[in-house]
């Protein structure tokens, strides 16, 4: 049988359908079987799992992974590399559920002690870790078995293979898990701590996917506080190698994960983004992944088709990632990126691909590039982005919703001129819903974009924002137990109430409301960023020809200005003087009324006490308030 199967898919689908497998798994478990037929067994059942992954779910629907973990308690060496080189090819399928491997408490610290048994368990055990430690759970599990401990001396064995496989193993364990990052900094081998000996397989000298992997757990832990970004082990060799994959000299796969994990080792440094990009003329670099699959002509090979086309959207989302990472924060970088062929057109036509990650990393990337005041009048204007992006806002999953409800509050700001037409496209209604989501980002991002919309905008456009928002929406939000939101609506509400006529206006369809709201917030328990904002609120209400008398009749709020005017914090204060300012200044009608009113109440002592003021700003303000009584 095995003679049969070895490197035969056809004759191995034969065996499987005339019953094969669960005869050898008896064969297998049973205590009377010899120990060189029950390695036999495991080997014809390995030989099975390596063909196809139909093949692969037949082993797996007659439960070989428990037949062949208890195979591993057996005392005898052959059998146990034989059932663990099996284990590794199943456990590397993509059918296979990783779970199957913790279902059992003790079978990870079995695993554990199997390791010191021979170079073959070393190898395999690493493997199956590495293929089977998918996110935070996992990991924890196998660093509370000592696996740091337990592989780091592995990392110098003689084999070639087994130094691979711990150290897949260890870029697995760090990947975004500070905890483990933190660990490996302490950790030495045969008197060499674990960066250095990452840094030696990173050499140019060492096989790619070493020099890969290496560069991976060194940027796991950049990432994670345990290397600083400026030590020459990440400037001088992690960056470079990354960027070294990036070229057109490597594997498409190779490329892809080269510029996924560069994008993540300078995704939040300025110092690493600029070095990048100048490192190898990467920007332009960068460009050639998207020119896959080559031209059909040049492609005689059916089978490097077919490997393009399943790379080509890998390479670009890969693309995309980077380009977004190192635009993330610096001008010159972007204008670079812009300015590479045909860039804008490749990130529209990202936004409306049909893989889920590419849609993903080029929102992403837009979003990164508008940050820039200059693009988002010049190229996104030239390309229309505005259009695609409200197409992806209709019905995106949330990742995708949030980079991009993140983008269009940029594209709203005042000086962009992709304004105009968002708004005549139904964003309000579609940002209004937005307030209303479950999902914290994108209720932030939400009421964000209306405040930038609302930014010296016509009276029309707020009035239209007032209504699709509707009071019960507004007063949801001011009382958001998020404190961003909860700033981002008194945004909306001090951009809604600016310019006379537009105050006027508003507060004569919802002052009642606006007063309400201003009267709890001022009450409630906020930091001083939110009481400022609110009581600039009030003075742009105070600044409105009818609206003032809202406040003027209003005693409660007047005794909240006297109280604020009187407070510990200057910011506060000042915000409280603006409000006193604008309802006594002498040039509007009924400024006598109101000035007797506030003197009445002790405001002039407060302003004669301010102008002595050791502040120069409150000492100026309160001059300026006392002279409007004087004139």
């Amino acid at each position: 049988m095995k003679n049969a199967v070895i490197g035969n898919n056809k004759q191995k689908a034969n065996l499987i359908v005339l019953g094969a497998v669960p005869r050898l798994l008896y064969l297998l478990q049973q205590e009377t079987s010899s120990t060189e037929l029950r390695t036999e067994c495991a080997v014809v059942l390995g030989s099975l799992a390596m063909g196809t992954e139909n093949n692969v779910k037949s082993l797996l629907d007659c439960h070989i992974i428990p037949a062949l973990l208890q195979g591993l308690l057996s005392p005898d060496l052959k059998f146990i590399e034989a059932c663990l080189r099996c284990l590794r090819t199943i456990f590397i399928s993509p059918v296979t559920p990783e779970d199957l491997l913790y279902t059992d408490a003790t079978v990870i610290s079995h695993l554990m002690a199997l390791l010191s048994r021979s170079r073959y368990t070393q190898e395999y055990i690493c493997q199956i870790f590495s293929h089977c430690c998918k996110g935070p759970d996992h990991q924890t599990i196998l660093f509370n078995h000592g696996a740091v401990q337990n592989i780091a001396h592995l990392l110098v064995s003689t084999s070639y293979k087994v130094r691979m496989q711990a150290l897949k193993c260890f870029s697995v364990l760090a990947f975004e898990n500070p905890q483990v990052s933190m660990t490996f900094v302490n950790v030495s081998v045969d008197g060499e701590l674990l960066p250095q000996i990452f840094v030696k397989m990173l050499q140019r000298d060492k096989p790619i996917e070493m020099q890969l992997t290496s560069a991976k757990c060194l940027t796991s832990m950049c990432r994670a506080g345990a290397i600083r970004t400026d030590d020459s082990c990440i400037v001088l060799k992690t960056l470079p190698c990354l960027v070294r994959m990036c070229s057109k000299e490597r594997l498409l796969e190779e490329r892809v994960e080269g510029a996924e994990t560069l994008a993540y080792l300078i995704e939040t440094d300025v110092e690493l983004q600029r070095i990048a990009s100048i490192t190898d003329h990467l920007i332009v670099m960068l460009a050639d992944y998207f020119k896959y699959p080559s031209s059909v002509s040049a492609i005689t090979d059916i089978k490097r088709l077919d490997h393009d086309l399943k790379h080509a959207h890998e390479l670009r989302q890969a693309a995309f990632k980077l380009y977004a990472s190192l635009g993330a924060n610096d001008e010159d970088i972007r204008k670079k990126i812009i300015e590479t062929e045909n860039m804008m057109d490749r990130i529209v036509n990202g936004l409306s691909e049909s893989s889920i990650k590419v849609r993903l990393a080029a929102v992403r990337c837009l979003h990164s590039l508008s940050r820039s005041v200059q693009q988002l009048r010049t190229s996104f204007q030239d390309h229309a982005v505005w259009k695609p992006l409200m197409k992806v806002l209709q019905n995106a999953p949330n990742e995708i919703l949030v980079v991009a409800s993140s983008t269009l509050c940029n594209l709203l700001l005042e000086f962009s001129p992709s304004k105009e037409p968002i708004l005549e496209s139904g964003a309000i209604e579609l940002l209004c819903s937005l307030t209303q989501s479950e999902n914290l980002a994108l209720r932030v991002n939400g009421i964000w974009a209306l405040m930038n919309m609302a930014f010296q905008a016509e009276q029309k456009i707020k009035s239209d924002i007032l209504r699709g928002l509707s009071t019960e929406q507004l007063f949801q939000l001011l009382s958001d137990s998020d404190v961003n939101v909860l700033m981002k609506t008194l945004g909306l509400l001090r951009n809604l109430l600016s310019t006379r006529p537009h105050i006027d206006h508003i507060m004569s369809t919802h002052g009642k409301q606006i007063m309400q709201a201003v009267t709890l917030i001022l009450e409630g328990e906020h930091n001083i960023e939110v009481k400022e904002q609110t009581l600039c609120i009030l003075a742009n209400i105070a600044d409105g020809t009818t609206a003032k008398e809202l406040i003027m009749t209003n005693d409660d709020i007047l005794q909240k200005i006297k109280y604020y005017m009187s407070h510990s914090n200057a910011k506060l204060q000042l915000a409280a003087m603006f409000c006193i300012s604008n309802l006594i200044w002498n040039e509007e009608e009924g400024s006598q009324e109101r000035q007797d009113k506030l003197r009445d109440m002790g405001i002039v002592d407060i302003l004669h006490k301010l102008s002595q003021s050791s502040d120069p700003n409150l000492c100026d303000k309160a001059k300026t308030a006392l002279q409007q009584y004087l004139a």
